[in-house]
């Protein structure tokens, strides 16, 4: 049996982790008998139920409403090199089996075994987020892991989220190996895409994407395409390599349509491709008073329900954004929305573009649908981890 010290569930607190789920949240610890000040953030601890069945190991944080996540369900496992090393190796061959070439997420956290940790592969440079104070103190046996299963020529660490405030961790950007480059280049379908690493969103590109930008491709041949909240062009520089007529790529930030331009040039489609910077909303507006009208409109916002307390205004800001989108599709178009706030279930995302549509009094047929790519698996006990969600709908006329 473990010598770590115990966490002990408060009655019937256990159901949650009894069919694999791996957070305790701080409410259903029985302080009482393990007071969490007795613990430091990132301590290893064995949890056990409240009649004394152990229910796995993994680590605290006295200072988290996420106080404990599990790590192992084997009270003999030791969060350690040896754990964190086979799970890297499972996470690789994983992605090596499904993929060609190495861009992908290597490990997604709970999903992978490893929660807290996040890394982003570009060729032979990764790019590691830890964001629990569990993992943060893993960080040298992680690096080193790394280091050993994958073999690349850098690691950066961004662990600059704004999630690591919730742990109380720091934030800071740093070198773990090497000599991390400041861009680096996916390769995606038959496109390039040049991306910063220190410097862009999350860690540079998001691969969580992917199936859905390969999912708008058969519709846009000879169409006019509208890719909002386009970041570095990742729908809109595709469909224009696979035979839109023209694409309006849109980005509040002036750094992430440099990177658009630039990658419109790089595939050959810069002739296709105009940069609009600004407020999505009010660019929307404009385009609708102008009269514009497009093919295809692509709506890929940030997370606009961040947490639960945010529901209804997030639920209401995503009415707008998809009411404003489809004011701007023209009939027979195509809409993609997506949705990554994990909070916004599937159904709410199609319901959110239908009653858009009603409001309008557009025809809709739903035609497609997805969701995060499989280098994102989702935990089955986690739903967490099921948090992109898209769909895919035609517009008709009035019926």
């Amino acid at each position: 049996m473990s010598s770590l010290p115990t966490i002990r569930l408060r009655p019937r607190e256990d159901r949650r982790l009894r069919v694999g789920h791996l957070w305790v949240f701080s409410n259903e610890i029985d302080t009482a008998a393990t007071p969490l000040t007795a613990f430091a953030p990132g301590d290893p601890v064995r949890v056990e139920s409240a009649r004394g069945r152990c229910l796995g190991v993994g680590y605290v944080n006295p200072n988290s409403l996420i106080s404990v996540r599990l790590v192992s369900a084997d009270p003999r496992a030791v969060v350690g090199r040896d754990l964190v090393t086979d799970r890297l190796r499972s996470a690789l061959a994983w992605r090596e089996r499904i993929y060609g070439q190495p861009f992908y997420r290597l490990v997604f956290g709970e999903a992978d075994g490893l929660p807290g940790l996040v890394v982003d592969r570009y060729g032979d440079a990764l790019v590691a987020q830890f964001t629990t104070a569990g993992m943060e103190r893993l960080k040298p046996v992680v690096v080193e892991a790394l280091e050993h299963v994958v073999r690349p020529a850098s690691i950066l660490l961004r662990n600059d989220t704004a999630s690591r405030a919730l742990e109380g961790l720091p934030s800071y950007v740093e070198a773990a190996l090497g000599q991390p480059p400041a861009e680096a280049t996916v390769i995606e379908g038959s496109c390039r895409f040049r991306v910063a690493l220190g410097a862009g969103q999350k860690t540079g590109w998001f691969y969580d994407q992917r199936p859905n930008r390969a999912r708008i491709l058969p519709y846009v041949a000879r169409a006019r395409v509208l890719d909002l909240f386009t970041y570095v062009g990742g729908f809109g520089i595709q469909a224009a390599a696979h035979g839109a007529d023209h694409v309006t790529v849109v980005d509040a930030s002036e750094r992430a349509l440099s990177y658009a331009r630039a990658n419109a040039a790089d595939n050959g489609v810069a002739p296709h491709v105009a940069a609009v910077q600004g407020d999505v909303f009010e660019v929307l507006r404009n385009l609708r008073d102008a009269g514009e009208r497009f093919d295809v409109v692509i709506v890929d916002p940030p997370a606009l329900i961040k947490r639960r307390k945010d529901y209804e205004a997030g639920l209401a800001a995503y009415q707008r954004l998809n009411e404003a989108a489809l004011a701007v599709l023209g009939e027979d178009g195509v809409l993609l929305s997506a949705s990554c706030s994990h909070h916004l279930e599937r159904h709410a995302l199609s319901r959110v573009v239908a009653q858009a549509a009603g409001r309008l009094k557009r025809g809709l047929q739903f035609v497609d649908e997805g969701g995060q790519g499989p280098d994102h698996p989702v935990h089955p006990a986690i739903p967490e981890t099921a948090y992109l969600k898209t769909v895919v709908a035609r517009s008709l006329s009035a019926r």
